[in-house]
């Protein structure tokens, strides 16, 4: 019997219109992270080990266009030979809108990411310099081989998550429905993406 993990990627204040967040992303309404909150909870209550990323940024970190001088927003730079897109501040270390959004006993561990001021990290596992984080180990530990995903975005860290899962051996899931992207088109494209990858790409649990 496969034992099955769930990642549940960025359900973070700055990531929502709820909490009127530096990097709202649509769709992220009071309904939302309520729906999450169920389907999540339901998870967790049918035995699933369900785990948290959470992004957690030192306010000097390379990614915040406040650290170029005379750039914007969404600007692209070149960062050791890598593009690099600057996002307003968002997830500072001890914010409130930092916060995770869900119950937090309902994961059996955070995993914080985007710490090292020098390097981005959209994925659960690693950051833009290959510096892992333990959400490997933590899955080897308890034996989980299936993986479901989803959360806030699917063009982002949703699919950077999945797509380095299925790049460590896990089948890996992304549920859609539960997820909500930052354009339509990246968000289409990342969803082509994955399923080229062979993840598996469901609408609902």
């Amino acid at each position: 019997m496969k034992i099955m993990g769930v990642i549940v990627v960025d359900v973070q204040g700055d990531f929502t219109t709820w909490k009127k967040g530096a990097l709202a992303v649509e769709g992220t309404d009071a309904a939302f992270i309520e729906k999450l909150r169920k389907a999540t909870g339901a998870l967790k209550q049918s035995g699933y080990t369900v785990l948290a990323t959470q992004d957690w940024h030192p306010a000097d970190h390379i990614s915040f266009y406040t650290n170029h001088p005379g750039r914007k927003p969404f600007d692209v730079v070149a960062v050791r030979d890598k593009k690099q897109v600057l996002w307003p501040p968002h997830c500072v270390q001890g914010t409130e809108n930092a916060k995770l959004l869900l119950d937090e006993t309902f994961f059996d561990a955070v995993v914080q990411k985007g710490k090292d001021r020098n390097y981005d990290s959209y994925s659960g596992f690693q950051d833009d310099g290959g510096a892992r984080t333990e959400m490997d180990g933590l899955l080897k530990k308890r034996s989980i081989q299936d993986l479901i995903v989803y959360g806030i975005a699917t063009d982002y860290c949703v699919k950077a998550t999945a797509l380095d899962a299925a790049k460590a051996g896990y089948k890996a899931t992304v549920v859609a429905g539960l997820s909500r992207g930052v354009a339509p088109d990246t968000t289409a494209e990342a969803l082509e993406e994955m399923k080229a990858s062979g993840i598996a790409i469901r609408e609902e649990l």
